[in-house]
């Protein structure tokens, strides 16, 4: 296959995938295994062009992103609620990723943990659709403390590829006495600091294997993550509060189940 249309697959995998709890990472490296792409650059890939993804939500929501950042020197105590309960949330993952980075990517990042993680968290949001706490917060805007450092805490999880981002932080505000839609919404919010922060890592740590070539790719699939990005979450929000996360957790065990069954049958490794 060659390699532009390889971005080109990967950018959307990326893009239909990272704001739903059913792990953009996980279906990536699924994604690339299939098709071959074993080599490091193709690693360093699936991350940066995360960041194309996360350039949509700044997109769609940047009035309000906006006005808490004007908002921030004039010490406008709604935009600095909502700043420090983002950075509470983004702390605890910050530092589980750079103690562990090297760990996650050479012990982590391999089908196995992705498919089994897949499936665990399938079960885990059908649970919390039958079973979640009866919601006390429903503005993503205006967390309490304890909530957005609940929610960061439950991000940790994710470093594991399968269990989702997206996912862990849903499913730790619905847990946490959070709305769906409120869930969902500061998903996406914390969603910037974090991959803006991946990003930046990766991109300082391989940045001498980022030669023209593999720059031109990662373009590439920078932008086809952008653009399919901003059609998740525009329909994402609506979606939710109609069907709930139970089709995400369905979907979710299909595909850990059919990795598996590549698995066993040396179709993918």
């Amino acid at each position: 296959m060659a390699d532009w249309l390889a971005a080109i697959i990967l950018g959307l995998v990326e893009g239909l995938t990272e704001f739903i709890p059913v792990s953009s990472t996980g279906h990536l490296l699924l994604a690339k295994s299939l098709m071959g792409l074993e080599n490091e650059p193709w690693d360093t890939f699936i991350v940066m062009i995360q960041l194309g993804a996360i350039l949509a939500v700044v997109a769609l929501y940047f009035g309000r992103l906006w006005k808490v950042l004007i908002g921030l020197p004039g010490k406008d105590p709604a935009a600095r609620r909502f700043a420090i309960s983002v950075l509470l949330a983004f702390f605890p993952s910050a530092l589980i990723g750079l103690l562990f980075h090297d760990f996650i990517k050479t012990v982590l990042f391999n089908p196995t943990v992705v498919c089994v993680s897949l499936i665990l968290g399938g079960i885990a949001l059908i649970a919390l659709e039958r079973w979640a706490p009866q919601p006390r917060e429903h503005d993503a805007m205006k967390f309490s403390a304890k909530t957005a450092l609940g929610v960061g805490l439950f991000q940790c999880l994710s470093i594991i590829p399968g269990v989702s981002r997206s996912g862990a932080t849903i499913v730790g505000g619905l847990l946490l006495g959070v709305d769906k839609r409120a869930a969902a919404e500061f998903s996406f919010f914390l969603a910037i600091p974090t991959m803006v922060g991946a990003f930046g890592l990766d991109f300082w740590e391989s940045r001498e294997m980022l030669t023209g070539d593999v720059l031109t790719l990662i373009a590439i699939g920078f932008v086809v993550s952008f653009v399919s990005g901003l059609i998740i979450v525009k329909t994402m929000l609506d979606f939710v509060t109609k069907h709930g996360f139970a089709p995400f957790a369905w979907w979710r065990i299909a595909v850990g189940a059919v990795g598996l069954a590549l698995l066993q049958a040396g179709l993918i490794g």
